[in-house]
């Protein structure tokens, strides 16, 4: 994203809200899930998602939040470039065990953990582009470092 998280208006934060939840839908994803991969704690109910959904609520813009949505709206940028004409092999690929995961699939790295660290991994191994500007950057900065 290339908006700082503060510079969404409630109509972009509606569209981003909407977008997002049509990606997570898409997987395939329990409320349960969902609640987790977005990271939102208790306060919001499983009935928030609903009004996400449909575009009555957006979501709270805390950059916790803001970076996991980067990472989700990655993940699905990358899966529709790798996979353009098949929604079905973009879900099996959030399935299937992986041997860089261990053998645990991409959805159970992305669950395994509260910190946006499974998103950031899942993206990193679908999207070669992004993984190689994190790489670059972590290089760039043990050597000034």
């Amino acid at each position: 994203m290339a908006k700082g998280y503060s510079d969404y208006s409630k109509e972009d934060m509606l569209e981003l809200t909407q977008g997002v939840m049509t990606y997570l839908d898409g997987w395939k994803l329990s409320s349960e899930q969902m609640l987790v991969i977005l990271g939102i704690d208790d306060a919001s109910k499983k009935r928030h998602l609903q009004s996400f959904r449909m575009g009555d609520k957006a979501f709270p813009e805390t950059e916790h939040l803001m970076t996991r949505l980067d990472h989700i709206i990655g993940i699905a940028d990358a899966l529709r470039t790798t996979f353009p004409f098949s929604d079905k092999m973009r879900l099996m690929w959030l399935r299937k065990p992986h041997r860089r995961f261990k053998r645990n699939t991409p959805l159970a790295v992305i669950m395994a953990d509260d910190s946006p660290n499974g998103l950031l991994k899942v993206r990193m191994e679908v999207d070669c582009a992004y993984g190689y500007a994190i790489s670059e950057a972590m290089r760039d900065q043990q050597s000034s470092g």
